[in-house]
């Protein structure tokens, strides 16, 4: 396993692209040109990364040097990380960002919630590297989701401990207004099995909605019993570039909780990476899931 330093390594470069805000309900509110530039320094301990937005034509600049990782930041050998709040508490403003990179092209999205636990607005971060040749996917629909995937999940616990491995099989359904996922995992304590059933929403048909089922993304194996009886309405969101994020409305207190960021880098090739959250607000877990399309 590489050393976390050296996954941050793998985001080397300037990556161009557009910070897009977007509604709770998937409305496109802006889009920003951006730059952003990630570069080691002579010592090769110091990083500068430099995210450069242009508003009218006329560049911002944010500034950052930084020689370590605080513990509220994850990255898996690939370079896919996520960094966010390390605890949840009601009344006050609570967010995330989850990064995917693959080849030449990086899928970032960064969601916040406000004061009263609501979900206010995302960013979505499409970029590439100069002179790539990547096209970017269509926006994201549950028909290119249907059928059987199988992977393998890398979970990374909030202290750092080394991954755990698990094998994945997904299958998606439609039928109806309705999408049924079942998710199979070979984990230590043998294989556990999650369906769970989104209902397509009557005035924006780009939503899923999953109200008091398991979340599509539930891979904390040591939190399925406890989501098994929760009640917390979540949605999954299908976004431009083949992403989707799947997330919470509101967050509910004392309730565990995931923020999930899926990619469909090719027709068949599924990428999601999941932050999640256990009864007492505390960050718990990082996943990050790679999966085939086999059926």
């Amino acid at each position: 396993m590489r050393s976390q330093w050296e996954c941050l390594l793998q985001n080397l470069g300037c990556w161009q692209g557009s910070f897009t805000r977007i509604s709770p309900s998937g409305e496109i509110l802006e889009d920003i040109p951006s730059e952003t530039s990630l570069e080691l320094q002579a010592d090769h301990q110091t990083m500068r990364q430099v995210v450069r937005r242009f508003y009218g034509g006329q560049p911002q600049d944010l500034v950052l040097e930084y020689r370590t990782l605080n513990r509220s930041t994850s990255f898996f050998e690939n370079g896919a990380f996520s960094q966010g709040s390390l605890q949840f508490a009601p009344y006050s403003e609570f967010g995330a960002e989850l990064g995917l990179i693959y080849g030449d092209r990086r899928l970032r999205l960064v969601a916040l919630y406000d004061k009263a636990s609501h979900l206010n607005y995302f960013t979505l971060i499409r970029e590439h590297l100069p002179h790539s040749n990547s096209p970017e996917r269509p926006p994201l629909t549950i028909n290119d989701l249907i059928g059987k995937w199988e992977g393998s999940a890398m979970v990374i616990a909030a202290d750092w401990f080394e991954p755990e491995s698990i094998s994945t099989t997904t299958e998606w359904q439609y039928d109806g207004d309705r999408a049924i996922m079942s998710l199979q995992m070979q984990t230590n304590r043998g294989l556990q099995t999650i369906t769970s059933t989104g209902r397509q929403d009557a005035h924006y048909p780009h939503i899923l909605n999953f109200e008091g089922d398991n979340l599509p993304d539930s891979l904390s194996t040591d939190q399925i019993t406890h989501q098994m009886t929760d009640q917390m309405t979540s949605q999954t969101l299908f976004l431009p570039d083949g992403a989707s994020i799947t997330c919470p409305i509101a967050i509910v207190n004392r309730q565990p909780f995931q923020l999930s960021l899926s990619w469909l880098i090719e027709p068949d090739l599924h990428q999601r990476i999941i932050r999640t959250y256990d009864r007492k607000g505390e960050w718990t877990s990082l996943t990050l899931v790679t999966e085939r399309k086999v059926g």
